[in-house]
């Protein structure tokens, strides 16, 4: 038990191995959000908060797939530990059916109906308009995103992790040099705006699914082409697959769902805040690019220990993650602090929309740290197999505090700035309660024989230390009898 939390250099290899291109390439798909919104707001502050809309609807489309793709990597990353490479493959093609029934769903709504989706999100017209003429075009790109999204999934939680990072170099390249065409009128065409911005997404979503899929083909990919055992199910995955990813679909689809409440709450706020609000999401995306690094890093590495049976490894580095992750976070939020005006300026951000901007960005540096805390410690939980407790944590925080809070705050007309911190009140309630999670050790629950075998010493180890499984846990772990390990799986 004794092991430094801090880290050594094992620890930072693998963290520098996986986390260092996923950031990378979270990073360029922030770059590509920031090239879009730079070229857009030369049409007005309309168009701006127009498209800062549609990503909300686009973020609940992630929402509905992203919990099938993290219940398939928590299943990937184990099964990868334990050298199992027919899980890998049937987890795979179970986990891209799931998503690619929500990515075709979101973008025939998006295509068939976007006006209705934009009436939802704002009641100004002029911004529903603009918006539902972007989301007309770019929802043919979503069953794309969607797929390049579980193939990028299943790369990284094999730890193949540069093509992904090479698809979003072409992506941003290609994104950023139609904008220019297309938003503007460039070598010869004509000059759409927002329609041209929209039109160079979708280009862009097919380069980068072409790239993935060329790639792994040259590469030969040991898992994504093998379609015959995509699909060899039985009862028994069947059951243990959905019984762990319920909890992560459920959790995102409850999370979807709450922040499009949140976001319409947010909606009804003036057009200045609207476009401050807009503008801080992709710079948000810098922060955020950093802290997918580490959760992709912590889902394979811990997943990876806990599936071979490596538990007290798989434990030390999740407290290592919980650790790391949200210094990081306020690093950068500090030092993009200095560099606020300028940033913003960046964006034609004037007047009052710039004052809400400066003040969102200076709040945003406490919020960051204690969410991308929770966030890290979840994950860790999710790849250690226990997806129930941070899901159902995450869910009764947003919905007793959160939303009854923004919803009094509306009624009582509170300020936008006012409005914007309570926007993470879940994330200050949960706070304590991940990190004891996280101390506990009850979040390792093996989905590999090879992991369910080691994990009743580990039990008993942490029970000899001091630590408290709760009555139950106790007495079967520290008796580590077959039968107690079956039920407690």
């Amino acid at each position: 038990m004794k092991t430094p939390l801090l880290g050594n250099r094992t620890f930072y290899d693998g963290v520098l191995r996986i986390g260092l291109p996923v950031a990378l390439q979270n990073l360029l798909i922030s770059s590509a959000g920031i090239v879009d919104t730079l070229m857009i707001s030369t049409q007005g502050e309309t168009a701006v908060a127009a498209v800062g809309l549609c990503a909300q609807f686009m973020s609940l489309l992630f929402s509905a797939y992203f919990g099938f793709c993290h219940g398939g990597v928590i299943f990937v990353a184990q099964y990868w530990g334990a050298n199992n490479k027919q899980g890998i493959c049937r987890t795979y093609g179970l986990m891209i059916s799931c998503m690619m029934f929500f990515g075709l769903l979101f973008g025939t709504l998006a295509v068939l109906a976007p006006q209705a989706i934009m009436q939802v999100y704002t009641d100004k017209a002029p911004i529903q308009q603009a918006g539902a003429l972007y989301l007309s075009i770019v929802g043919f790109n979503y069953p794309l995103q969607v797929l390049a999204y579980g193939m990028s999934a299943l790369l990284r939680a094999t730890e193949r992790v540069r093509i992904p990072l090479y698809a979003s170099i072409a992506s941003l390249l290609t994104n950023t040099a139609l904008n220019w065409v297309l938003i503007y009128g460039q070598l010869g065409f004509p000059a759409l705006g927002i329609a041209g911005a929209a039109i160079a997404t979708l280009i862009s979503g097919v380069v980068n699914l072409g790239f993935i899929v060329v790639a792994c083909l040259w590469d030969r990919n040991p898992y994504l082409f093998r379609f015959s055992e995509h699909f060899r199910w039985n009862k028994a995955f069947l059951k243990q697959f959905f019984a762990k990813s319920s909890f992560i679909v459920g959790n995102e689809a409850a999370m979807g769902v709450g922040n499009m409440i949140l976001n319409a709450i947010i909606g009804r706020q003036p057009a200045a805040a609207l476009a401050a609000l807009a503008v801080f999401r992709v710079v948000e995306g810098l922060v955020f690019a950093f802290f997918r690094g580490f959760t992709s890093a912590a889902a394979v590495m811990v997943g990876k220990q806990v599936g071979s049976g490596n538990h007290l490894q798989g434990y030390t580095d999740a407290k290592r993650f919980v650790l790391l992750c949200p210094a990081v976070t306020l690093l950068v939020c500090l030092l993009i602090q200095p560099f606020r005006a300028g940033l913003l300026g960046l964006f034609s951000l004037s007047g009052e929309a710039l004052y809400y901007g400066m003040n969102i960005l200076a709040i945003y540096t406490v919020f960051a740290t204690l969410r991308s805390c929770n966030w890290i410690s979840n994950d860790c939980f999710r790849a250690g197999g226990d997806s129930s407790f941070g899901t159902i944590l995450e869910i009764v925080c947003l919905y007793s505090f959160t939303l009854p809070a923004l919803g009094l705050g509306a009624a009582l007309h509170l300020p936008f700035l006012a409005m914007y911190c309570l926007m993470y009140l879940d994330d200050v309630v949960r706070f304590g309660v991940v990190l004891w999670r996280v101390n506990s050790g009850r979040w390792l629950k093996p989905v590999t024989d090879e992991g369910r075998a080691a994990l009743p010493d580990f039990r008993a180890l942490l029970v000899s230390h001091g630590h408290r499984l709760g009555r139950r846990d106790e007495k079967l772990y520290v008796q580590g009898t077959p039968s107690s390990d079956k039920k407690a799986s």
